[in-house]
């Protein structure tokens, strides 16, 4: 049982546990005094009693190996618990006579825990199993020759070789070589992702396409493979308030047990027989130890989490648990959350005199050191830009520098003026993309259109979260047309639009309305908003420290429909906290009076309560079922990817667009 209820144990597994459930020591011992107890029966009522309750007080021994030990340890330790009581308990029916009830109590109590042990252990070692991922060799290029070594041999820099169907041993990056890499087993995307020179790889992806050389960035104990069960690890032990609330219960609840069931001998006896009380003071430590509550939240939260883990999901700890289970309202980031991350130039305005390749160049000129999406698919646009001089962000505006000696300016259609190309920069803006405008010694030049396109599943992926009954809201810092034309095609009818991080941060605050809020961003310029919100949420966090330590819940894939496949999963695991914590403190009310007045016997309430134990554990695991992410919500209501809905927009005026690169104060 849980150390708050029974003390510590002593690991009887080794660290992977059993691989079957006949191999856990305390079903063993449970098999052997089931075996001795009904041959002791069937002698018994053959005529030979003698040797029957011999086999039946060795049936009570065997099964009492499983739990006496730790007792005497946690006494010594001065520590109570509810093998205490079951050792109180047991030899006290020794003692009264009452070996085939002694005998009954060890061997169900002997199954529920060897039931509790290897629940656990399966669950941890499935996730140990992620580890199974990395191969036992790998090809690496030293001096002009390939070896074959151990993935710990792996050092920064080296070159590895992954050949066709091979796994990658740690993450690297391609420098030779284009390929497919199916990353299913670690982000539970089922779509191979193409990869060339300059995409990273990591530790477990299998290679589908050709051979490539990759250069290790990271020793196999630090991938981010390894770091991800290190954290799920850790992630289990944390406690949730359910888990917090079931021991505030527990701890207490034992030696008020000892103390009633002291009552009910003592001021029985002023009353009556005085064995008969003592015997219904025995009875009552077993009614009312508080076994399956103390294990009903821990047992949850590491089956929940360790299931979520292996479908692309780190969800960090039992109280992020319990809160994803509560989310009423969703937060959106767009670009990198709603939007592939992957924006290109879709169109290029000129005006006056200027060109097309004038205004193309100057532009990227000036986003030629910014690492902003945006300002990539600028440069990846333009041919051989020159870099532009004494380049100066304006934060929430655009960049200022020069070019060639002349004064140039780049920025929003709020700071620069469109001058003739509004109608233009507004029909863009409708259409979804990102206009900036660019000057030159105080001349329009032109306009650059730059537009990330939606996720395919994003209107699936907000029908789904409708269905689930939680409201979606977009906050972006882009601007207000953009930021609209791309929530109607996603069926978001919220969004908030031209936003600084902290505006996002104090918007999640105002958003939640009495619910819980989860904050759905990339980890980085979403940071305030995820910690300010009640569940942070970061999107494709594979390899992203900084997405996995701001975050609660980090989502290893690309694929947005993990969103409600984990929000969904959520909720069942907290729905089954609940049941457990429900049914557990309902079987400690009902059989503590039944046995405190001799309506139930030791043997009946040892029976019922070991049963209820074994309900728990087997709710408990429950907690790892989860339905494949393309039916993750069956509920949900058929809403047309197509139909666009009435937006409801919320604008800071003042704030910047983000369309500008990393220097001018973007958070798109």
């Amino acid at each position: 049982m849980a150390d708050e209820c029974c003390g510590p144990q002593e690991p009887t597994q080794t660290d992977q546990g059993p691989g079957s459930w006949w191999q856990v020591r305390e079903l063993q011992l449970a098999a052997v005094a089931a075996v001795l107890l009904a041959v002791g029966w069937w002698l018994g009522s053959t005529g030979a009693e003698g040797v029957g309750n011999g086999l039946m007080l060795a049936s009570a021994v065997v099964g009492a190996a499983s739990f006496v030990p730790g007792a005497i340890r946690s006494l010594l330790r001065r520590r109570v618990g509810v093998a205490t009581l079951m050792t109180i308990a047991a030899i006290g029916a020794v003692a009264l006579g009452q070996i085939t009830e002694a005998a009954m109590l060890g061997v169900l109590f002997s199954i529920a825990e060897g039931l509790e042990h290897y629940a656990i252990a399966r669950t941890r070692r499935g996730l140990r199993a992620l580890l199974g991922l990395v191969p036992p060799t790998a090809s690496v290029l030293r001096d002009g020759t390939e070896l074959r070594i151990a993935p710990d041999e792996l050092v920064v820099g080296d070159r590895m070789v992954l050949r066709p169907g091979e796994r990658a041993a740690t993450d690297g990056i391609i420098r030779t070589g284009h390929t497919n890499l199916d990353l299913s087993a670690i982000t539970g995307e089922s779509v191979p992702v193409e990869a060339g020179p300059g995409d990273a790889v990591h530790a477990g992806a299998i290679n589908g396409g050709g051979a490539i050389e990759v250069e290790v960035t990271a020793r196999a104990s630090d991938s981010s493979l390894a770091r991800i069960v290190h954290i799920v690890e850790e992630a289990q032990d944390r406690k949730g308030v359910g888990q917090r609330l079931a021991d505030r219960i527990a701890r207490p609840l034992v030696p008020a047990i000892m103390i009633l069931a002291a009552l009910v001998a003592g001021l029985g006896a002023l009353l009556g027989d005085p064995m008969v009380w003592l015997e219904r003071a025995l009875v009552v430590l077993v009614a009312a130890s508080p076994c399956a509550l103390a294990i009903s939240i821990p047992l949850t939260v590491v089956a929940a989490v360790g299931a979520a883990s292996r479908q692309g999901a780190l969800v960090k700890g039992g109280a992020a648990l319990e809160e994803l289970g509560r989310i009423g309202i969703v937060a959106l980031d767009k670009t990198g959350t709603l939007t592939r991350n992957a924006p290109r130039v879709v169109e290029v305005l000129a005006a006056g005199d200027a060109t097309r390749d004038q205004v193309l160049t100057t532009a990227a000129a000036l986003e030629a050191r910014s690492e902003h999406p945006l300002a990539r698919a600028i440069l990846e646009a333009a041919e051989n830009a020159p870099v532009a001089d004494d380049v100066t962000a304006v934060p929430g505006h655009g960049l200022t520098g020069s070019l060639d000696g002349a004064w140039v300016r780049l920025g929003k259609p709020s700071w620069v003026d469109p001058g003739s190309l509004r109608g233009e920069v507004d029909r863009l803006q409708r259409a979804g993309a990102t206009v900036v405008l660019v000057e030159r010694d105080g001349t329009l030049l032109g306009a650059v259109a730059v537009r990330d396109e939606l996720r395919d599943e994003a209107p699936e992926v907000i029908s789904r979260l409708r269905g689930l009954n939680i409201d979606t809201a977009m906050l972006t810092g882009d601007n207000t047309a953009t930021a609209t034309a791309l929530a109607g095609q996603a069926g978001i009818t919220t969004v908030h639009a031209e936003l600084l991080p902290e505006d996002k941060a104090a918007l999640v605050g105002k958003l939640r309305n009495g619910r819980r809020i989860a904050m759905v961003g990339d980890g980085v310029n979403d940071a305030p908003a995820l910690a300010t919100a009640d569940v942070g949420i970061a999107m494709g966090a594979m390899g992203t420290d900084v997405a996995i330590e701001t975050a609660d819940v980090a989502l290893m894939g690309e694929d947005l429909r993990h969103l409600p496949q984990v929000l969904a999963h959520a909720r069942h695991a907290r729905r089954v906290m609940l049941q457990n914590v429900g049914l557990s403190l309902a079987i400690i009310g009902v059989l503590i009076p039944l046995a405190a007045f001799g309506v139930m016997g030791l043997a009946t309430v040892v029976f019922v309560h070991e049963t209820a134990e074994v309900l728990v554990i087997l709710n408990a695991i429950r907690a790892a079922r989860s339905t494949p992410r393309q039916r993750a919500i069956l509920t949900a209501r058929s809403t047309p990817s197509h139909t666009t809905h009435p937006t409801t927009m919320h604008t800071a005026h003042t704030i910047g667009d983000g369309t500008c690169g990393c220097r001018c104060g973007n958070t798109a």
